[in-house]
C-alpha cells in the first residue's frame, strides 16, 4: 500500500508535465496525493471493515460474501471520494460519487490504481483475483477495467509471496494477454497520455520488471510519460511487495497524508501480513551477496536456487540453461559464506 501512495506522490507533479528521462526531481513542494491515493485508502478501509463488521474472511464461501464486500467498496469509495472531492477524479467517476449510480462500464485505470490493498489482505491468489474483480466492478465493470485490476493485484500478491520476476511476467502474459516483451526505452518515445487499463497497466508492469529497486521502478514509470502518477502508483505497488519498503520512504509518505488517512494506514499495517522484520530487513531477498551488489538478475537466480535447491527448475523459471545457473551460483559463492549446493 505504501508503494501505491509513494508512486502517486512522485508522479503527481509530472502527470501534466511529462518527463521523458529517468533523471528528474522526485519530490517538490508541489508533490501531493491524488485520487490514486484516496481510492487506495478507500479500498483498504473497505476490506478491513468487511472483515470486522460483516464477519468476513479472506476467502469467499457464498454469494453473500461477494455482495457484502461490494457494498463495502461502494460505501468506502463514496465516503473518501466525497471527503476529498478535489483529488483529481475522472468526470464519470465524479458523477458516480455524487449520484450513487450504477457501474458505468469504464475501462479506465482507476480500477487498477487502487487495487493493491486487496493483494495484502487476502491470502490466496484465487481470493485476491475475486476481490480485485469485485473492487473494480462497482465502477469499472468493462472487461478491460476488471482485467487491469486483476493483473495488478495478481502481480502484487505474487511479488509479496516470493515469486520471481520471470514467473510473474509469464503468469501475467498467460492470464491477461498483455505484451510484456517491450522495454521502457522502446515504450518511452511514443508513449502518450492514456488512462485506459489496456494502455497503462502493461506499461506499469514493465516498469516494475525492469527496475532494480522501488526508486528505480518509480523512475522507470514516471519517465514513460502519460498518466504518470497512476502508472507510478501501479508499478510501485508491485515493487513494494517485491523489494520491501524502506522506512525513509514510509516517513515521506506519512508526512504527506492527513490524519484520517494516516489512521487507515496504521490500521492496515497492523492487519496486513508483515513484509519487513523488526530490523527493517527484507527476509525474502536480503542476504550477504545482495548487500555486496551482485547484479540484480543474478541475485534473483541465486536466491531462487537457494529456495528450491534444483538447478533444472531454476533454469526453467528464468529461461536459461542449467550451465548458466551453475555459473551464477559459482559467482554468488564468492560473495557469501553460504554454500549454494543441492
Amino acid at each position: 500500500m505504501y508503494g501505491a501512495l509513494f508512486g502517486d506522490l512522485v508522479g503527481s507533479i509530472y502527470e501534466h508535465n511529462n518527463v521523458k528521462s529517468k533523471s528528474f526531481q522526485m519530490l517538490s513542494d508541489e508533490s501531493r496525493f491524488t485520487d490514486d491515493s484516496v481510492m487506495t485508502i478507500a479500498v483498504a478501509e473497505s476490506i478491513m471493515n468487511y472483515f470486522e463488521y460483516d464477519n468476513g474472511t479472506d476467502t469467499f464461501s457464498d454469494r453473500n460474501d461477494e455482495e457484502n464486500l461490494a457494498s463495502r467498496f461502494q460505501v468506502g469509495m463514496r465516503k473518501w471520494g466525497l471527503r476529498y472531492p478535489e483529488a483529481g477524479y475522472g468526470s464519470r467517476f465524479l458523477v458516480w460519487l455524487r449520484t450513487g449510480g450504477e457501474p458505468y462500464n469504464s475501462w479506465g485505470n482507476g480500477s487498477a490504481m487502487r487495487v493493491s490493498p486487496v493483494a495484502w489482505l487476502f491470502n490466496d491468489l484465487v481470493s485476491v483475483r475475486k476481490a480485485a474483480r469485485i473492487s473494480a466492478f462497482v465502477t469499472h465493470n468493462h472487461p478491460e477495467g476488471i482485467k487491469g485490476a486483476e493483473a495488478i493485484a495478481s502481480a502484487v500478491y505474487m511479488a509479496r509471496t516470493g515469486i520471481y520476476k520471470p514467473e510473474i511476467k509469464k503468469y501475467i502474459e498467460k492470464e491477461f494477454g498483455y505484451d510484456l516483451d517491450r522495454t521502457c526505452d522502446e515504450i518511452r518515445p511514443e508513449y502518450t497520455f492514456d488512462v485506459s487499463c489496456q494502455g497503462s497497466v502493461p506499461e506499469a508492469i514493465i516498469a516494475f520488471l525492469e527496475g532494480r529497486d522501488i526508486i528505480d521502478v518509480v523512475r522507470n514509470a514516471v519517465s514513460l510519460g502519460g498518466d504518470s502518477d497512476t502508472v507510478a502508483a501501479m508499478a510501485a505497488s508491485i515493487a513494494e511487495a517485491y523489494y520491501g519498503m524502506d522506512y525513509r520512504i514510509k516517513c515521506v509518505v506519512r508526512r504527506n497524508l492527513n490524519d484520517d488517512q494516516k489512521a487507515v494506514l496504521k490500521r492496515f499495517e497492523e492487519i496486513a501480513p508483515a513484509r519487513l522484520d523488526p530490523d527493517g530487513n527484507d527476509p525474502v531477498r536480503t542476504s550477504r551477496w545482495r548487500v555486496l551488489m551482485l547484479p540484480d538478475y543474478e541475485q534473483e537466480v541465486a536466491e531462487h536456487f537457494v529456495k528450491i535447491r534444483n538447478r533444472k527448475k531454476t533454469a526453467e523459471a528464468f529461461g536459461i540453461s542449467e550451465q548458466d545457473v551453475s555459473a551464477i551460483i559459482q559467482k554468488a559463492e564468492r560473495y557469501t559464506d553460504r554454500l549454494y549446493r543441492e
